[in-house]
């Protein structure tokens, strides 16, 4: 009497793991879950920039300094990251928060997970009434019209 598998035993487990293993993938769903948490990450910066932006008016600073803040999502106006300033962020058609905000209210200005350029953080600001907002393309319908 002989022990062991015979080749279909061993194919027909081999398909059943295969099977099993493509719903596993399937119900984690890896690019859903990387894109949610970039989303989070999203959100976090964006709460992160409007309370630093916030904290920097109740000290009685305005941001007139760096040019007008434009009024609706639609007309919101990209920020710009840490190394750029102004003349380069104006030309970039960007809003620099930079010498207003680190280190006093933020660290760092954050940027986008997505983005690539190296001028602009992906993230806009805006008014809405009196109070400045900050918004994201990637989780924001209609912000800067996109």
């Amino acid at each position: 009497q002989q022990h062991g598998f015979t080749l279909m035993e061993i194919m027909l487990v081999i398909g059943m793991l295969a099977v099993i293993a493509l719903i596993i993938i399937v119900a984690i769903s890896p690019t859903t879950q990387l894109s949610a948490t970039r989303d989070s990450k999203r959100n976090l910066e964006k709460r992160e920039l409007e309370n630093a932006v916030s904290q920097y008016i109740i000290d009685g600073n305005s941001l007139t300094g760096t040019g007008a803040v434009n009024s609706g999502i639609a007309n919101a106006t990209e920020i710009c990251q840490d190394a750029v300033s102004w003349p380069d962020c104006d030309a970039a058609s960007g809003y620099e928060l930079y010498s207003l905000l680190v280190p006093n209210y933020l660290v760092g200005i954050p940027v986008d997970p997505d983005e690539t350029s190296s001028t602009l953080t992906g993230y806009y600001i805006y008014k809405q009434g009196s109070f400045y907002k900050i918004c994201s393309p990637e989780i924001d319908s209609g912000c800067a019209g996109l």
